[in-house]
């Protein structure tokens, strides 16, 4: 059985001068990251797919550089648009994010409606399938994006009750055949076990 798992990057280096995109991993992300890398349970992924943001890359980078891979860079794996905002304080950013969730076909804000991120995850994450290769496939994304790609998987509507925890660097998997969840949301460190 192939198995497919899609993987949010962890703690990133917060500059609010610095366009989101373009966040790297802090020092306690690429720790966790590098963690992960050398706990072997991914020995058998042969293809590691990542969005195009900065984050992203550099969790699938060190990944793919202890398991001798290529990184994918698909573009539009990206995070649900929030360029209308910009950077938000904590406190904000949650409340509009429980909007994004809660109204799935409206705009909030500016924000990409969480429908369309939706569709556009589930076609990334479909093309890649299509090409049926042998092995594990990890995904490595956004925390919303994984959330709606979740929820379409796991035939749940859009909700934020089926997010990631908090802190980023969590995981879910599916059997490729048959797309059936194997397991929700655990953070990095549980994934071994």
């Amino acid at each position: 059985m192939s198995i497919v798992r899609y993987l949010t990057h962890p703690q990133v280096q917060i500059d609010p001068d610095v366009p989101v995109p373009q966040w790297g991993l802090s020092p306690v992300g690429r720790a966790r990251t590098e963690a992960l890398a050398n706990a072997g349970w991914l020995a058998s992924t042969t293809q590691i797919v990542a969005s195009g943001e900065r984050k992203a890359i550099e969790t699938a980078e060190i990944i793919a550089a202890r398991l001798g891979l290529m990184i994918e860079i698909r573009e539009a794996m990206h995070e649900n648009d929030r360029s209308a905002t910009g950077f938000l304080k904590p406190a904000e950013f949650e409340a509009v994010a429980d909007q994004f969730f809660a109204a799935p076909h409206l705009s909030v804000r500016g924000w990409e409606r969480a429908a369309d991120a939706q569709a556009r995850i589930v076609r990334e994450a479909e093309a890649v399938l299509a090409r049926h290769r042998p092995g594990d496939v990890l995904f490595v994304g956004h925390g919303a994006v994984g959330t709606l790609l979740f929820c379409h998987i796991a035939g749940h509507p859009i909700a934020r009750i089926h997010d990631q925890p908090a802190g980023g660097g969590n995981c879910f998997a599916f059997a490729r055949e048959g797309r059936r969840v194997l397991h929700g949301w655990r953070v990095m460190e549980d994934l071994g076990t």
